[in-house]
C-alpha cells in the first residue's frame, strides 16, 4: 500500500454507529414502556470517529483505519468521513459494523450499551495495510476496540508515538493493560477509579507513558507528566450541556493538537478541557467538534493572546 500524503494522526479503530435514546432520568426506572417524544435517532460516531472528526476540525491531517460491515451502519460511517473530508480505510467486517445504544438523560449523562457481537476473535489489521499508514504518520491514536490490541506489536516496531484512551477503566480489567503499557500518552476517565493518582502513577511506572491524563468531568482533569501531578480546572461550556458523549474524545484530540504543535502538557490539557466542554453542548444526535479558531480563543490568556 502506498501513502501519497503525510498524516498527522492515524486513528486506529473505534468506527461505528450509535442509536440515541433520550430518557427522563438515569438510572432509568423499570416500566413496561416509555414514550420518547424527542425522537430516537441513529447516527455515525463512536470513539474513533469522534477523535478523527475532532482532529480534522483542528486542521490536522487525519487518516482513520478500521473494519466496517457492508451494511447501512457502515454506510453511515463512510458518509460521515466523506462529508467531513476525513480519509478512511475501511476493511471488510463480515460480522457487521460496530453499534451501540446510548441512553441520554436530561443532564447530559449517558449509559452506553455496546453490541460486542460485531467482532470476531481472528480479526486483524493486515500488516501490509497498517504498516505504511503508521509509518507515514507523525502519531497514532489507538482506540481500545478489537482488534487494536493485536496491532500494538507492529506499531511499536515502527517507532511512531502512540496514544490511547482507556475510557472508564477500573484499573484492574486486564483487557486494557496492553494499551496502557504500550502508549506514550495515555488518557482515561477517573469515573471508575477510587484513587486516580495511584492508577496514573502505575501506568507511568510500568509502561512507556511520560504523560497520563485522567479526565474528571465537571471537576476538570488530573495531569501526570514527568512524575508531577497537576490539577487542570474545568472549562466553562459555551452553551447549555446536552450530552457528555464524545467529550473525552474531544479532550484527547485537542490535547494531541497541542502536543503535535510542541505545546507543554499543561497547555495541551487546557486545550482538552475547552474542547471537552464544547462537546458537552452538542446534542446527542449530532456530530460536531470545536474548530481551531474557537479552541484558541477559548484558551486565550488574559491579554487575549493565544498559543498555537
Amino acid at each position: 500500500m502506498t501513502v501519497r500524503d503525510g498524516i498527522d494522526v492515524l486513528v486506529l479503530g473505534g468506527a461505528g454507529v450509535d442509536t440515541i435514546v433520550p430518557v427522563p432520568e438515569l438510572p432509568l426506572p423499570y416500566a413496561d414502556s416509555y414514550m420518547v417524544d424527542s425522537g430516537i435517532r441513529t447516527r455515525a460516531g463512536q470513539t474513533g470517529d469522534f477523535v478523527a472528526l475532532s482532529l480534522a476540525a483542528l486542521d490536522l491531517r487525519v487518516h482513520h483505519l478500521d473494519l466496517l460491515g457492508e451494511d447501512p451502519e457502515g454506510d453511515l460511517v463512510r458518509t460521515l468521513h466523506t462529508d467531513r473530508g476525513i480519509a478512511l480505510t475501511a476493511l471488510p467486517q463480515p460480522a457487521g459494523t460496530k453499534r451501540a445504544v446510548n441512553l441520554v438523560g436530561p443532564d447530559g449523562r449517558r449509559l452506553s450499551l455496546y453490541d460486542t457481537s460485531r467482532a470476531r476473535p481472528d480479526d486483524r489489521f493486515p500488516p501490509e495495510v497498517l504498516r505504511p499508514l503508521a509509518s507515514a504518520a507523525r502519531h497514532v491514536h489507538v482506540t481500545i476496540t478489537h482488534p487494536c490490541a493485536e496491532a500494538l506489536p507492529l506499531l511499536l516496531e515502527t517507532g511512531v508515538p502512540l496514544s490511547t484512551d482507556l475510557h472508564d477503566w477500573d484499573g484492574e480489567n486486564p483487557y486494557h493493560e496492553p494499551f496502557a503499557l504500550a502508549a506514550d500518552l495515555v488518557f482515561l476517565s477517573a469515573t471508575a477509579l477510587s484513587d486516580p493518582e495511584s492508577t496514573m502513577r502505575r501506568i507511568a511506572t510500568h509502561g512507556r507513558a511520560r504523560t497520563v491524563v485522567a479526565t474528571a468531568g465537571a471537576e476538570g482533569a488530573h495531569l501526570l507528566t514527568n512524575g508531577t501531578l497537576t490539577h487542570i480546572p474545568p472549562a466553562t461550556p459555551p452553551a447549555p450541556v446536552t450530552d457528555s458523549n464524545g467529550a473525552g474524545d474531544a479532550f484527547a484530540a485537542a490535547f494531541l493538537y497541542g502536543h503535535l504543535h510542541g505545546e507543554p502538557p499543561e497547555r495541551c490539557a487546557r486545550y482538552g478541557a475547552v474542547a471537552g466542554a464544547y462537546a458537552c453542548t452538542v446534542p446527542a444526535d449530532r456530530t460536531d467538534a470545536i474548530d481551531r479558531a474557537a479552541l484558541l480563543a477559548g484558551t486565550a490568556d488574559p491579554a487575549g493572546q493565544t498559543i498555537g
